[in-house]
């Protein structure tokens, strides 16, 4: 039932396959000779110095992959000089991820019905030193995620929703079906919509960043509406299906964001390389779910800290082999997608 629960997507699960194999249709455009035995993969978010372009998504309760979950997690990335972005729904609280010792984190939030439930919580986040809040804007309803319906998929008795546990909102009831849609169809607000992003801002002085945004035209209105930052995703392919993979869509949002605000990629990066690609199509950095809850499943704290570690490796290798000393060099330049024209490549200069 957990193993489903992370591994699976929505639906028919083209778009789960699809943002990995989207990748491989984007090919390197190496340059050579150049000097590269100092690489500096170091970057700035919102204000904040991280050692590399790579975070962590938020993913939901992370104790049923491990008994230390989101504590786990929290010291991996701050071992590795990232940010850490904590669900709503963990099995720890802020408090307690806070609690690990010093990092950079962001709060991925819900909104729920009750707004109260809402404000108390960005409060909380704020006291316990979360520098951002990245907005999921992608759910107004629950995906339909036919391995959660088939296992009737709840959260194990042993653990709760740790954020709203002195709320009466911590449990899941079992259900026919799939007990978090239950839950989700109970308790999150469907009536969301940009003036809620408007209120948000009133309610605390952190960035917004918006997690869910797939197109040029909401893009836009996400900058228009004050957000902080634009973070490209399907949420996992767990949501609609058939939409594109995120590394298809981020060309069209980083091009209507005109360089306002950074935009993030979330989804389907599994390698160095897979980093490199976003990066070169105009992302400031991307976000990984998976990797993390299924290394943090292996081998705990230590898993994460491996899969950090690799894809820095693979990372810092992609751009020695592509002639990129900085980030500031990965450019459009670097790669080619079959939907360039043979015109969209550069003339050669003689």
């Amino acid at each position: 039932m957990v193993y489903d629960y992370y591994a699976s997507g929505a639906e028919d699960q083209w778009t789960l396959q699809e943002n990995r194999n989207a990748f491989s249709r984007i090919l390197f455009r190496p340059r050579i000779l150049i000097d590269v035995s100092k690489i500096d993969m170091t970057t700035t978010v919102l204000g904040f110095k991280i050692s590399m372009p790579i975070m962590l998504a938020p993913t939901a309760m992370q104790k049923m992959a491990h008994p230390e979950g989101e504590y786990a997690t929290a010291r991996a990335a701050s071992a590795a000089g990232t940010i850490m972005t904590l669900s709503s729904w963990a099995t720890s609280s802020v408090e307690e991820v806070a609690s690990t010792g010093p990092g950079i984190r962001f709060f991925q939030l819900y909104v729920y019905r009750d707004r109260n439930v809402v404000a108390q919580l960005v409060r909380r986040a704020e006291r316990a030193g979360f520098k951002a809040i990245a907005l999921t804007v992608d759910t107004p309803r629950l995906g339909r995620r036919e391995s959660d319906i088939k296992n009737r998929f709840t959260l194990p008795p042993f653990l709760t929703l740790k954020n709203f546990e002195g709320l009466d909102l911590g449990k899941m009831d079992k259900a026919d079906d799939s007990g978090l849609a239950s839950y989700v169809a109970g308790q999150i607000d469907r009536t969301l919509s940009w003036k809620d992003v408007k209120w948000l801002q009133t309610i605390t002085s952190l960035p917004i960043l918006v997690k869910g945004v797939l197109t040029a035209e909401d893009a836009r209105i996400a900058v228009q509406a004050g957000a902080a930052g634009i973070i490209v995703s399907n949420h996992g392919a767990r949501q609609l299906d058939y939409v594109p993979a995120t590394i298809m869509a981020l060309e069209e949002v980083v091009k209507a964001a005109q360089g306002r605000v950074p935009v993030f990629l979330d989804g389907g990066v599994r390698r160095g390389t897979d980093v490199f690609k976003a990066l070169a199509l105009g992302a400031s950095g991307i976000f990984i779910g998976r990797p993390v809850v299924f290394s943090l499943a292996a081998e705990g704290e230590a898993g994460v800290r491996k899969v950090l570690s690799m894809l820095r490796e693979e990372f810092e290798l992609t751009m020695a082999l592509s002639g990129c000393r900085s980030l500031k060099e990965i450019t459009r330049q670097h790669i080619m997608t079959d939907w360039d024209s043979p015109r969209a490549l550069p003339a050669p200069r003689l």
